[in-house]
């Protein structure tokens, strides 16, 4: 074989093909007739190629001609592929394809499949949140209780770990019940708190301001401790 020839193959260059579209082009519905005669028009394409004949098709692939046209216009009536016309310098209207279609499906697929990915998580992190709030109370949510945590995520837009946040601080300060908890998002929200630790430094600048309460100690020879208390009710 002649170094030339070695050369010449080398020279035909390689094609770059989107991993998504192979783990994927199942879940578009495609099978892989399908999929192999769009990745042979992708090729011809790059090549400079933009329409290439069902014949030219096929005889890259194990398929007839015949296959290979039923094929083509499968993939054009599901929206797999389009042909698009071109007017040259000299006038002339040529035709070629056009995998545009291809990739807005492939997007479409992904956009969705991640927006299904964000609401199982969101949803996960909801229960979670209900787990954590009947733990803290050391009972199952009332109907009520319920509703109220519900309207909290859905309706006030409330971040659950910033619903979190407001749980322990009412553990904190003693207050445990969904009133006090109320109040704190709202004073939060008010105040424009969004983030774990701006809540932190929003309760800490209050509580600075507060007179702390003495707890005596059970053992008269022991110091009492002072706890820094904010009662978000009385803002």
């Amino acid at each position: 074989m002649k170094k030339e020839t070695l050369i010449e193959w080398f020279e035909q260059g390689t094609v770059s093909i989107p991993k998504l579209l192979f783990n994927h082009y199942s879940d578009l519905g495609m099978n892989e007739t399908e999929f192999m005669t769009l990745m042979h028009i992708y090729v011809s394409i790059e090549g400079g190629e933009g329409f290439p004949t069902p014949n030219e098709l096929a005889a890259k692939m194990s398929i007839s001609s015949a296959v290979c046209m039923d094929t083509l216009r499968a993939l054009i009536q599901r929206g797999f592929l389009s042909i698009e016309q071109d007017q040259q310098q000299n006038a002339l209207i040529c035709e070629r394809y056009s995998l545009k279609p291809l990739w807005e499906k492939l997007i479409h697929h992904m956009m969705q499949e991640t927006r299904e990915v964000e609401k199982s998580e969101e949803e996960q992190e909801e229960l979670n949140l209900y787990t954590m709030f009947e733990k803290e109370f050391g009972r199952a949510l009332s109907p009520f209780e319920c509703e109220t945590l519900a309207m909290w995520i859905d309706q006030d837009h409330h971040d659950p770990i910033i619903i979190k946040a407001a749980l322990r601080e009412s553990v904190m300060s003693g207050k445990l019940n969904f009133r006090y908890i109320d109040r704190i998002l709202f004073e939060w929200k008010k105040n424009g708190i969004q983030t774990i630790d701006q809540a932190r430094k929003h309760s800490q600048k209050f509580r600075q301001n507060q007179q702390p309460k003495k707890l005596s100690s059970v053992n008269p020879s022991q110091s009492t401790s002072a706890i820094p208390f904010f009662n978000w009710l009385e803002q």
